[in-house]
């Protein structure tokens, strides 16, 4: 019989899972919001808007994100330092070049998840690493494959796609 009572879960009762994501040739904003709804636990039904009911996910290969059209040269990130005219200004470019190429995606994920003290708990789930090692391989993480969910998920080519899975 069906209840007319919503099913709302406490953080006791939540299963986590940690996924990991290869980043490589993914679009950063297609991959930021399949990240963020992951880390808000929005595809569980068990969804309780109030509980940290996410997975944890690692994602590797941060530096090599891409982005469709001119957004990489065109698209600007603000910041500003607190001083009277200090507004500073770059682009998804320059940082993928920089020394921190996975603020890109942490930003990004970052302005998909809710602002206060829960989405900075769901932000703490979020591991990115630049490169292809992580120090989580004791937590057995299930391979999430973002590029066949969908194919304007990747800007990789069938040929490209072809040769990262042989390497695979």
């Amino acid at each position: 019989m069906l209840t007319r009572s919503t099913a709302s879960i406490k953080p006791a009762e939540v299963e986590k899972q940690w996924l990991i994501i290869d980043a490589e040739g993914l679009v950063v904003g297609r991959l930021a919001s399949l990240i963020a709804n992951r880390l808000r636990g929005k595809h569980k039904p068990s969804f309780t808007p109030h509980v940290d009911c996410g997975d944890n996910i690692i994602v590797i290969n941060a530096e090599k994100v891409r982005f469709t059209g001119k957004k990489a040269t065109d698209k600007v990130y603000y910041r500003h330092t607190g001083h009277p005219g200090g507004i500073k200004e770059t682009s998804p470019a320059k940082i993928l070049e920089g020394r921190f190429p996975e603020r890109v995606l942490i930003k990004a994920v970052e302005r998909m998840v809710p602002r206060g003290p829960l989405g900075r708990q769901q932000m703490r789930n979020l591991r990115v690493f630049k490169g292809t090692d992580h120090p989580h391989t004791a937590q057995n993480p299930t391979i999430v494959d973002v590029a066949a969910m969908n194919r304007k998920n990747s800007t990789l080519t069938a040929q490209e796609a072809g040769a990262k899975k042989a390497a695979a």
